[in-house]
């Protein structure tokens, strides 16, 4: 079955499903242009196929997918050739898939970051095993959440989607499922046995639940209770000055504050503008946002240096421009999402 992807990606018809493996693992399963060109093409066919039920995405070795292939965007970038295309098809992808007529399981065992949960959790089924892991760190490479962040996390409770879009910190399966990122979690060790069922029967519902294990939180309640207080605020600065507050006598404020003033200030007053727009947004509207904000990110500073701190000069300290909060005025956060005219995104 081919839809094309070379050797980046699988595409098998198993009885009632039709399932994609991502097979990059030495890269972490970073998402490449072919590999989003290849599942478009997959799920245009097999929404319209009869003898397909269901989509699973899974992936080869211990990362889901650690991000897009943010290495070849830099470079290209860099020579004066910003992939935008590859972002437009990504962002209409992401968008096929939140609006995909089929059930569409990912079946997530690893690290799952940025384009990786373009790719997942805008399906119907966001299943986890304890392996997995889940963070959107893009203001700590001076890039903001996309593929679709502004639609997924203004509905996690609790401002939680905003606490892990500030900080890009990492959760765990028990904290995805408490907050609705993840739909289902089961154990690593019945992904095989999980397929073929959902292979014989189509159904992921019945499926799901023979396999369903209730995963803890990790996450204690007076933390969530903090995130909540914190994170809920009419702006980004008075989110930084609540941390500040409590900074002296709480722990969890100190660190958070400290992982915030290490990331990109321009990227977290984008960020902040874009989730709290999301929440009143359609996904379209969403990626149309985020297609804007990208345009504008491809064309700046931070983004090139924090890739280069993070992966070309790996472990320096980037110098983010502005270097403060105080410096990104309003008109500079509102000029990242103003119009594109022609060069809108369209689906």
């Amino acid at each position: 079955m081919d839809f094309g992807g070379g050797d980046e990606i699988r595409f098998e018809h198993l009885g009632r499903a039709g399932v994609v493996t991502l097979t990059r693992p030495q890269a972490l399963n970073a998402v490449t242009h072919g590999m989003v060109k290849a599942l478009s093409k997959a799920l245009r066919a097999w929404e319209r196929d009869d003898g397909v039920d269901v989509v699973v995405v899974k992936a080869e070795g211990r990362a889901f997918s650690a991000g897009g292939d943010i290495l070849h965007i830099y470079e290209a970038g860099r020579a004066g050739k910003p992939p935008v295309e590859f972002f437009a098809d990504e962002y209409r992808l992401n968008a096929r898939i939140n609006s995909f007529k089929k059930p569409y399981v990912a079946l997530i065992d690893g690290i799952v970051m940025g384009g990786g949960v373009g790719i997942s959790f805008h399906g119907s089924h966001r299943v986890m095993t304890e392996n997995a892991q889940f963070a959107m760190p893009e203001v700590g490479i001076g890039f903001f959440p996309d593929v679709g962040a502004s639609h997924l996390l203004p509905d996690l409770g609790g401002s939680f989607g905003m606490y892990l879009a500030l900080t890009g910190n990492r959760i765990r399966y028990g904290d995805a499922l408490w907050s609705g990122l993840a739909t289902h979690t089961i154990k690593a060790e019945d992904q095989a046995s999980f397929l073929d069922r959902l292979a014989l029967t189509g159904d992921p519902e019945s499926v799901l639940r023979g396999f369903f294990v209730q995963a803890k939180r990790e996450t204690d309640r007076p933390t969530l209770e903090a995130i909540s207080r914190h994170f809920n605020q009419p702006s980004l600065q008075d989110v930084v000055d609540s941390l500040d507050h409590a900074a002296g006598t709480d722990e969890f404020a100190a660190k958070t504050l400290a992982t915030i003033r290490m990331r990109s200030p321009t990227s977290l007053r984008v960020a902040w503008r874009q989730i709290s727009a999301g929440q009143t947004l359609s996904m379209d509207e969403c990626m149309k946002m985020e297609f804007r904000i990208l345009d504008r990110m491809l064309a700046g500073h931070d983004f090139y240096e924090g890739i280069r701190a993070a992966i070309i000069d790996k472990g320096s300290k980037p110098q983010w421009r502005p270097a403060s909060l105080d410096a990104v005025g309003e008109a500079d956060v509102d000029a990242y999402f103003a119009p594109l005219g022609e060069r809108e995104l369209l689906a």
